[in-house]
């Protein structure tokens, strides 16, 4: 058995290099829009943090302290904290990101004996550490570790961009499959199952469905014949950019396309409502984000009974229209009498929504600074954070940014939501990531996932390059935790 870290030394080493954990929200050393997706948009920087640790309420570190770093990893063995540290610091390289997506997209890749030594490599580094393994059994063992250390665990069967029917048939059976494999573990330990609507209904479908809904958005007046009942899916910031004419109604094909992938969220819907697991779905590009929200909203309206919200949808906070959307929805589903449930996070889409909006003559529909992106994610967690006390509504709030985490507990703490209110607020972070956070939000009382991708090496991999090739700064956001376990 591995040696439990000592209240010596190494300890006492950790301890001289926790300070920046407590820098204020302006500070880029921990900026990082969080889950998921896998993406985060900040690389971290020393000398602000230092500079702004002392800037934090004294009265907060009793509600939330990750100042105390025996208390943080006290439970974790010495050789897991140094292979940690090893797998973030080889990880934060630039170099090596670009390295690993050159080689995997290269030719290399199909001569037997490279892919096997490369693929062997990744799976005994990156892989063991953001990954939970490589199919339901192993995702259900991570979860047991997670447990007895205080922590959730969110299923993430890592698919998406599935093209046609049958693919989308066949992820469907593994995210049922996901689902299923929740009811031999023990309760509330697996917190979320966690889907993207582009692994269930073909990409083009999807494309063709939003485009509509933003053209009815401008003009009411145009006939949707397939829509239901939903929520406000749209704000007057919103962009329409992606929509520049009028676009054709759907085809039957299309439509009956779109029909079979909503019945194929709801199928997940019922099956996590048997197995009493929440449904989280995914935020992803705003090219299909409508039909995205209006097909998550259509299910909550259908399974979110009974002050259980089931399904839960995702606000983006680095987009210009997240409040505002959030506000309407909440809005429209109390009117309604239907639980909502949301998972705020900061997006994972930067790089690649600026480029487009740019290419067609629009200003980005990402906030102009990194600080607004924190204003608009702080709020949206206020503004759920005194909903829940009020009894409305459940909140998810994934983010990798200490400041942020600090806000949230000490209003939590200020609104009286603990033990009662406890179902209704949770916080996450991406496995093997931010781990700090994670422990400091659970010392506090708080009820804490990681936000776990699994499944086969081949399905994972690429996955997890598509997150940090969308934002660079994915791995290097870990800059906290490389500090503390040095």
């Amino acid at each position: 058995m591995a040696s439990r870290v000592p209240r010596g030394n190494l300890l006492r080493s950790l301890r001289c290099v926790t300070r920046p954990l407590n820098s204020a929200a302006s500070s880029s050393a921990i900026s990082a829009p969080a889950v998921p997706p896998l993406s985060f948009a900040e690389k971290p920087e020393t000398s602000p943090a230092v500079a702004a640790a002392d800037e934090t309420p004294a009265g907060s570190a009793t509600i939330f302290d990750v100042n105390d770093v025996e208390k943080l990893f006290g439970s974790i063995s010495t050789a897991r904290l140094l292979r940690a540290s090893a797998n973030l610091h080889v990880a934060a390289m630039e170099p090596v990101v670009d390295l690993g997506m050159w080689v995997m997209n290269s030719k290399l890749m199909q001569t037997e004996l490279v892919r096997s030594v490369v693929m062997e490599t990744i799976r005994h580094t990156f892989y063991e550490h953001f990954c939970a393994g490589e199919d339901t059994v192993a995702a259900g063992r991570t979860v047991m570790r997670l447990r007895e250390a205080g922590l959730r665990g969110m299923l993430v069967y890592a698919l998406e961009y599935a093209t046609d029917n049958d693919a989308c048939d066949r992820n469907l059976e593994g995210f049922l499959r996901t689902v299923d494999s929740t009811k031999s573990l023990p309760p509330s330990s697996a917190s979320f199952i966690i889907v993207k609507i582009t692994a269930i209904c073909p990409m083009r479908v999807l494309e063709r469905a939003s485009d509509l809904l933003r053209w009815h958005h401008q003009d009411p007046s145009f006939h949707l014949p397939w829509k239901v009942d939903s929520f406000p899916i749209f704000a007057d910031s919103s962009p329409m950019y992606h929509t520049l004419k009028k676009p054709e109604p759907l085809t039957p094909e299309e439509e009956r396309d779109l029909q079979l992938g909503h019945e194929r969220l709801l199928k997940l819907c019922q099956a996590c409502a048997e197995a009493n697991v929440p449904l989280s779905v995914d935020a992803e590009h705003t090219s299909v984000q409508p039909v995205i929200d209006y097909l998550t909203y259509a299910s909550a309206i259908m399974y979110n009974k009974n002050d259980n919200p089931i399904v839960y949808g995702t606000i983006q906070a680095y987009l210009k229209d997240a409040k505002e959307r959030l506000l309407s929805a909440t809005k429209a589903a109390e009117g309604m009498g239907t639980p909502m449930g949301f998972k705020l996070v900061r997006g994972a889409y930067m790089s690649s929504e600026t480029k487009i909006a740019t290419s067609l003559g629009y200003d980005s529909p990402v906030h102009n600074s990194i600080q607004e992106t924190h204003d608009c994610y702080n709020d949206c967690a206020s503004f759920m954070l005194e909903k829940i006390a009020n009894g409305s509504g459940a909140l998810v709030l994934a983010s990798h940014n200490i400041e942020s985490g600090r806000l949230a507990a000490v209003k939590a703490h200020e609104l009286g939501i603990g033990k009662v209110s406890q179902k209704k607020l949770e916080f996450a972070q991406l496995y093997g990531m931010a781990e700090s956070l994670s422990f400091g939000l659970r010392n506090a009382g708080f009820q804490v996932s990681k936000y776990m991708p699994f499944g086969p090496i081949d399905m994972v991999i690429p996955y997890l390059l598509r997150r940090a090739e969308e934002n660079r700064g994915l791995l290097s956001a870990s800059a906290l935790d490389r500090h503390l376990m040095r």
